[in-house]
């Protein structure tokens, strides 16, 4: 197996990437779905079926796992009743999930709790990539409100403000999210931990296409697309164990003893 065990992770984020460069005359290009944990570990990833999305996918991707405690972070696509009954009731796992316009009613009734009332409050402050950041979380226990999503608990609202650092420009951005989590399992300043995880996959998806040109590969027979990427996370996988935070510069110095280094990094001399 190629991935890590996301046993012992506090949190597993799941999304999807398209592999652009795969797309044929008769075929759309490849879409993989992955899992990753929050220390940006790749756990697992597969291909998504055509004519089918990845609520069907991210089931078949986590099946295979013991996620019992662990929290599954995605984006609003995965905000479906279904899908939460399922990481609950069948896999012991918990949800964040941010509630957008797919799902208008659920968003109406969160932006509508009385916020300005929550003393449960964290602020975080941070400055880096050209730009200061501020955000706010407030967190509300939400059970016996009827809000209709399964097992919800738990609603927050993070604030996040962003200041350019060169331009000075300012902007503002505000989310709702749910989760099946009490008060005592999640603080304000673990669901903002929670909500900076699903980051990480991000990270490793921009690896994939900056360090290692995924988008402009042409592998597009059979299972290549998705064979590939899983050797890219893999590679990134055992980068980072060896305590590389630049893959980049961890491939510039595998190229160095090519004959070697590889072997000592997989604990094969």
């Amino acid at each position: 197996m190629l991935g890590h065990d996301p046993t012992e992770a506090e949190s597993v984020a799941v999304d999807g990437k398209t592999t652009r460069g795969s797309r044929t005359d008769a075929a759309p290009a490849a879409h993989l779905l992955s899992a990753v944990t929050a220390a940006s570990r790749a756990v697992s990833q597969l291909r998504v079926p055509d004519k089918t999305n990845e609520i069907t996918g991210s089931t078949a991707l986590l099946t295979p796992f013991d996620l019992t405690g662990t929290v599954v972070t995605a984006d609003a696509l995965h905000t479906q009743r279904e899908h939460a009954k399922w990481l609950v009731e069948v896999k012991k796992a918990h949800y964040p999930r941010v509630v957008k316009g797919n799902q208008p009613t659920l968003h109406t009734a969160l932006k509508s709790l009385p916020w300005k009332e929550v003393t449960a409050r964290r602020y975080d402050r941070e400055a880096g990539h050209g730009r200061r950041e501020t955000r706010s979380v407030r967190t509300l226990t939400v059970t016996g409100l009827g809000l209709d999503f399964p097992h919800v608990v738990q609603a927050a609202k993070i604030l996040r403000h962003r200041t350019d650092a060169k331009t000075g420009k300012v902007t503002r951005q505000t989310i709702h999210a749910i989760t099946d989590m009490t008060a005592w399992e999640a603080s304000p300043q673990l669901i903002g931990r929670l909500a900076r995880s699903q980051w990480c996959i991000e990270a490793v998806h921009h690896v994939r296409d900056v360090t290692f040109a995924e988008d402009a590969s042409e592998i597009r027979t059979g299972h290549g697309p998705e064979n590939m990427a899983t050797l890219r996370n893999f590679a990134i996988n055992t980068l980072r164990d060896a305590g590389h935070h630049s893959i980049a510069a961890g491939l510039r110095e595998v190229s160095y003893t090519p004959f070697t280094r590889p072997l000592d990094l997989l604990g094969l001399t």
